[in-house]
């Protein structure tokens, strides 16, 4: 059985420590690989490689930083379909689910290729006699990245690409369940051209966490996963004076209105509810169904609801796979348990299902609850499992304050056939990411991801502009180029300009 190493200064690295972990395929319920679990001597190592390619790199200029780039996309493109497959048996997602995460990566990558037009400064002409002042982006130095199971490519392509291009090194530590795809990243990047150091893995669990998060060498730290740790994660990195962006957990709604479409609702709140077996940040997992749309539209999600197909995810006629692990699994069930326990109404139950010729995976069925409350657990907790609870409502505006009381505010849609509703919706909502008849309304990669309240820590959204400014920081310069006779004008008062 083959162990994934670290990447440290260019190469595959075995590290200080003789500790490993266990690779699952989930669909099996075995392990396929063992990974190297690092030291806090292995993050200081790769740091240390980081800060000794700091120099070079950010004094490449941006055209040779994209032609780097440029070839890296490339090489992401020709590697689609191997770091989807190595996506699919890691974390049990479905074939075509983790080429739909690469795309979504790679997309960050198309962006940053035009780093020279993102980081451009701006320039005002005599400001005051004979002054002129410009502001420009500088890189901050070495960032980390400390990324989440549930998109092995995605989530770390929101962040590595963009600091990289910025001109930055980076350290990433990936999740510890899903390290295959990041090492072929690290060798696509080394193939494109990228100098040794710049881009670095230390795999591993809270040990290497805490080592970056306490790391004086460390300028910026970027995170992804569930409300505590990202609360963790912001304090502690603050501590020790880092910039830090920590996204959090979510309980994402979508409230149904009458006037919708109950088809088109149905067949998008299953996609969103179930897909990736609902263990996506920006899964629906809560339906706020206003007023008569009840009945019918918990119908027509029931009737999809049983028709998936549940399976390994490399098979080809498997539309949701299992989740990652069997803890997962257990944890989802109980959920379910408790959700019946408390009167939710389980309309469908995904409980019990057996998969042939993956008895041992870590399967968990599609499941329905209807007439949840906002005081159940199925509510109020992040299951991050295949688990769609409906909630019934008799107004937009008793919908608007059943989301906005929510402590979580990542993602959000609204269905509904109405400019006005959709407007009043989108202005009245306190959420970071909003749809309109879209379930998921993941931003592109030239906008910025994030959400509000307890599914963010920090100031910045990642990726698109706000990732850049996050990734770098601002100098302003005023300058004076006087004549040698000219009077210098120097005085004691607060200069103005004249």
């Amino acid at each position: 059985m083959r162990t994934i190493e670290h990447w440290i200064g260019g190469s595959a690295s075995t590290g200080s420590g003789d500790r490993t972990g266990d690779v699952f395929d989930p669909a099996e319920g075995r392990p396929q690989a063992h990974v190297r679990l690092g030291t806090t001597a292995d993050v200081d190592a790769a740091v240390t490689e980081a800060r000794a390619a700091f120099g070079g790199w950010s004094e490449t200029s941006l055209s040779a930083r994209v032609q780097v780039l440029f070839r890296f996309r490339e090489l992401v493109v020709q590697h689609t379909d191997e770091l989807a497959r190595l996506v699919s048996l890691e974390h049990g997602k479905t074939l075509d689910d983790a080429k739909g995460e690469v795309v979504r990566g790679r997309e960050v990558v198309d962006f940053v290729c035009g780093i020279p037009q993102l980081l451009k400064g701006e320039f005002s002409d005599q400001v005051s006699g004979g002054i002129d002042s410009h502001s420009f982006r500088q890189p901050l130095g070495v960032c980390a990245g400390i990324t989440p199971f549930n998109f092995p490519v995605m989530v770390p392509m929101w962040m590595h690409p963009v600091a990289i291009a910025c001109g930055n090194t980076f350290v990433l530590k990936p999740s510890e369940r899903v390290p295959g795809a990041s090492e072929l990243v690290a060798r696509l990047y080394a193939e494109a051209g990228l100098p040794d150091g710049v881009f670095n893995i230390v795999n591993g669990d809270k040990e290497v966490v805490d080592g970056l998060l306490d790391h004086h060498d460390i300028d910026a730290v970027s995170f992804v996963g569930s409300t505590p740790i990202a609360r963790y994660v912001h304090e502690r990195a603050s501590r020790t004076g880092k910039r830090v962006q920590a996204l959090g957990g979510a309980k994402n709604h979508a409230v149904v209105m009458p006037d919708a479409d109950v088809d088109f609702a149905a067949d998008h709140l299953v996609a969103a509810g179930y897909g990736s077996a609902g263990q996506r940040c920006m899964a629906i997992s809560a339906v706020v169904a206003v007023g008569p749309v009840a009945d019918a539209l918990v119908d027509k999600v029931r009737e999809r609801t049983t028709g998936i197909t549940v399976g390994p995810g490399c098979a080809s006629t498997s539309e949701m796979g299992p989740v990652v692990s069997a803890a997962s699994r257990d944890r989802v069930l109980g959920y379910i348990d408790e959700g019946e326990k408390d009167g939710a109404t389980v309309v469908v139950d995904g409980r019990g299902i057996e998969v042939d010729g993956s008895e041992e995976g870590f399967f968990v069925g599609p499941t329905l609850l209807d007439h949840v409350s906002t005081d159940m657990s199925v509510y109020t907790d992040e299951i991050f499992g295949p688990v769609l609870v409906v909630l019934r409502v008799a107004s937009l505006d008793e919908a608007l304050a059943l989301v906005n009381a929510n402590p979580y505010g990542n993602g959000t849609a609204v269905f509904t056939s109405s400019g006005e509703v959709a407007r009043s919706f989108q202005r009245r909502v306190q959420v970071g990411m909003i749809g309109i008849n879209v379930p998921i309304p993941v931003p592109m990669a030239y906008h910025s991801f994030g959400g509000w309240g307890d599914s963010l820590f920090g100031d910045h959204h990642v990726h698109g502009p706000e990732g850049v400014r996050f990734y770098t920081r601002a100098k302003v310069v005023t300058t004076r180029w006087p004549h040698v006779s000219e009077e210098s004008l120097a005085h004691l008062n607060f200069p103005t300009a004249h």
